[in-house]
């Protein structure tokens, strides 16, 4: 597994928030899965970033998910004791029942172990990323 190497899940669909995190994370290397055309190949190379290369899995959710696989990556991650994960829910647009939904799904992560909230700004996890750097070769 590689160390400072971060595995960037959760809402694709058009948004801009992994550009965000690209263009304000230095020191780490980042891992985006969204390419233009999925194939198998890519699928399978997500799998090995997830599962051999990046111990930092980071899920961001925004009100454009569609689905909800994002949400089950991140639970099955906060499982594996060997990545550090940070799952951030953007609540901005979510309705209040889809808002107190998200909220159980932070309280689980943390339960478990996991770096999780609910905030509009990427700020946090930009700051989390940044001054964690030294603290990677440990747990977060």
């Amino acid at each position: 597994m590689n160390k400072n190497r971060v595995f960037l899940g959760g809402t694709c669909n058009e948004t801009t928030w992994r550009k965000e995190i690209e263009d304000n994370v230095t020191g780490v290397e980042l891992f985006n899965p969204v390419v233009e055309d999925w194939t198998a190949e890519c699928q399978a190379i997500e799998i090995d970033e997830k599962e051999n290369k990046c111990d930092v899995h980071l899920y961001v959710i925004t009100k454009e998910m569609k689905g909800v696989f994002s949400i089950a990556e991140a639970v099955d991650s906060v499982h594996n004791k060997d990545v550090t994960t940070i799952f951030q829910v953007i609540p901005d647009g979510f309705e209040e029942f889809q808002y107190r939904s998200l909220s159980a799904v932070v309280e689980l992560v943390r339960s478990r172990g996991g770096i999780a909230f609910m905030d509009n700004s990427l700020q946090p996890t930009i700051d989390i990323l940044n001054n964690s750097v030294k603290h990677f070769n440990e747990k977060i």
